[in-house]
């Protein structure tokens, strides 16, 4: 953290004079009817997160429809790319959205995507990133130079949620921790250790997408702990959890992360997981019942995981775009994301968004407040206030939310 100025009045004062990546109608705003403002969409349509990666990818591509609906003096064009939940599929992916010309982009995902997307694409092409979903501490320290953002919380408070809710609310002493063998899952899993007061008798890695998850379930289950964490995506939650079903006991309480809230991964499963519990970071900004109705109306079915927190990003990359002069760069497009999400300001969000639009333009101050959260970033990129969901599954295999706790995240 910068200590005696803002990451703003830094990156303003360090790097407006970098030229950045510049669209194809580099036009001055105001000075052309429907200029374009691009925003790329970098999420997983297959691969491990695939289902719940179309319905964010649907929501970040919701200010378009919107905007693009209304009388402004801009098109909103954006361009989708597939990153398959992979790596390296990420980064091609990325390289295709810069070599097409957008500065900023709403993506990716898995939080080990969006760390080798941010290295090896955004950062030198000086492109800005917003993830609505890598929750990794990691990415809070990474070098990149204020391109990289993101409009959900980091995991270090989800793991501290979680023992919270082993300890106080189901009474386990003792959790073996099963974890994704990539950033997200093994920075969730050590922050779930460092804050759980009881036993944790085995900590296993695993990979994503095996035929089979039964030695490294017998490893976890030897000593027969009261809980169980699993931090996985749905694609190997799947499987995991049939093999679990298959050989343990419904008796051994189940805790679960962001990755496997799934609706559907009861049916998939063919079990009912009532003795499953999780976390998720949930939609709780003040425009959370604007969104809900519009991502229904435009798609036909309920908004997921962290859909509103993609909304969101797209929405202040569109708002930074334009406060940065509509050049379409990159830097410009860093130098005012605090701008337009933090105070002070007229409040604006997803209800008046094309409203947004032209107070932006007009260079009036404004506070986003959106459908995820407030949405105010500290100097890390990260945002400073956290809600988590506390949901389970019903006998029938519907998901049931339990209750809804908020963080102010200290940034110190």
């Amino acid at each position: 953290m910068l200590h005696g100025t803002t990451r703003r009045d830094f990156l303003v004062g360090a790097g407006t004079a970098a030229i950045g990546l510049t669209g194809a109608t580099g036009t001055v705003s105001g000075q052309q009817q429907q200029q374009q403002i691009r925003v790329g969409v970098l999420l997983p349509v297959t691969g491990d997160l695939a289902s719940v990666g179309v319905p964010m990818r649907n929501a970040a591509l919701l200010p378009e429809r919107q905007l693009n609906n209304a009388d402004t003096d801009y098109q909103i064009v954006t361009q989708a790319e597939d990153t398959q939940t992979d790596p390296q599929a990420g980064i091609s992916a990325a390289q295709a959205l810069v070599d097409a010309g957008f500065p900023a982009i709403t993506g990716a995902a898995s939080s080990e995507v969006t760390i080798q997307v941010a290295l090896n694409a955004l950062v030198p092409n000086q492109v800005v990133g917003c993830s609505p979903a890598s929750t990794s501490p990691e990415i809070t320290g990474l070098r990149d130079n204020g391109f990289i953002w993101r409009t959900c919380p980091s995991d270090v408070i989800q793991g501290r949620v979680l023992a919270q809710i082993a300890t106080n609310r189901v009474n386990i002493s003792s959790v073996s921790v099963m974890y994704v063998n990539n950033s997200y899952g093994q920075s969730l899993a050590n922050s779930f250790v460092q804050s759980f007061n009881g036993e944790v008798p085995a900590q296993v890695a695993f990979e994503q997408a095996q035929s089979s998850y039964a030695a490294q379930l017998q490893e976890a289950m030897a000593s027969q702990p009261e809980g169980l964490l699993v931090i996985a995506y749905p694609e190997s939650g799947n499987q995991l959890f049939r093999d679990y079903y298959s050989s343990y006991s419904r008796q051994t309480q189940i805790l679960v992360t962001d990755g496997l809230r799934d609706p559907a991964l009861p049916g998939n499963v063919g079990q009912p997981l009532t003795n499953v519990i999780g976390t998720a970071p949930a939609a709780a900004g003040p425009a959370r019942q604007f969104f809900a109705q519009q991502f229904r109306n435009a798609y036909g079915s309920e908004p997921g995981v962290f859909t509103a927190q993609a909304y969101d990003a797209t929405a202040l990359l569109i708002l930074a775009n334009i406060a940065g002069g509509a050049r379409n760069a990159g830097p410009a497009v860093r130098d005012n994301l605090q701008t337009i999400a933090n105070p002070p300001g007229q409040n604006i969000g997803p209800e008046n968004l094309a409203d947004a639009v032209t107070l932006v333009t007009d260079g009036q101050e404004v506070n986003y407040q959106g459908a995820s959260s407030s949405v105010s970033f500290a100097d890390t990129g990260d945002i400073t206030t956290a809600t988590y969901e506390i949901f389970t599954f019903t006998e029938n295999g519907q998901l049931r939310q339990l209750d809804v706790v908020e963080f102010q995240i200290d940034q110190g």
